[in-house]
């Protein structure tokens, strides 16, 4: 998912074109899904205002499929996302990629702002939700880990009488317009939870991969100090 504005992160830049130690974050992002050994096709979800986001996956990775959503909020891009994945006539697929097949049971989404992320962990990710035996898998983040990060924990909720905020990585249904409700700020990123987080469909987890999302300059100063001193694997 990567059509989101980023208006927290400030600058002229699309916020997943923002640089994570020499490397665009969605680029980082795109890397840890195709290494990961559990995943099929890969979709870059953009809209209109990552236009240039468009231009840089379009030029530069021929290995993703390109969905354009509407912009209308993460959620809603998510639910036009999977109902597109699901008509594959409509995706832009590179020619050097064969077309993508209809989902069949679960898609993974992930947003663009986890630079930290890599294939391990997203086979976790998958691994986690197969394990849950549910319809849909939200990862999220104890609060106390993120502050001991000193990341931003913005829309932070209660599971089990703990704060806990999403990673932004989520396990959802292979239906049309099938969401977990819990993807995030539809004005701007996917780091919200909303107030209805079900513990049995959710992975909780301290990985420093996860815990690190860049939705202010703090979390991207952050996330290029824990890259440049290659701790990031350090859960």
């Amino acid at each position: 998912m990567c059509g989101g504005r980023g208006t927290r992160l400030g600058g002229d830049t699309e916020k997943p074109l923002v640089a994570i130690h020499g490397r665009p974050m969605v680029d980082r992002v795109i890397d840890a899904v195709t290494d990961a050994s559990q995943i099929g096709a890969v979709h870059a979800v953009v809209s209109p205002q990552t236009s240039g986001t468009r231009a840089h996956l379009v030029e530069g990775r021929p290995d993703v499929s390109i969905v354009d959503a509407p912009g209308d909020g993460y959620v809603s891009d998510l639910q036009y996302a999977i109902g597109t994945v699901d008509t594959p006539e409509s995706i832009d697929t590179p020619e050097s990629i064969d077309a993508p097949e209809s989902i069949e049971s679960a898609l993974l989404t992930v947003a663009a702002d986890l630079p930290l992320l890599d294939g391990e962990t997203v086979d976790a990710v998958v691994e986690a939700s197969r394990a849950a035996d549910a319809d849909s898998l939200t990862v999220c983040v104890p609060v106390e880990r993120k502050r001991e990060l000193g990341v931003s924990a913005d829309t932070a909720t209660e599971l089990d009488g703990r704060a806990v905020v999403p990673a932004g990585i989520n396990v959802v249904g292979g239906g049309p317009g099938t969401s977990d409700g819990n993807e995030g700020d539809a004005a701007d990123d996917a780091d919200g939870a909303g107030d209805d987080t079900d513990d049995s469909n959710v992975h909780l987890t301290g990985d420093v991969r996860l815990a690190v999302n860049v939705n202010y300059p703090s979390d991207a100063q952050i996330a290029e100090r824990l890259l440049a001193n290659d701790t990031h694997t350090d859960s």
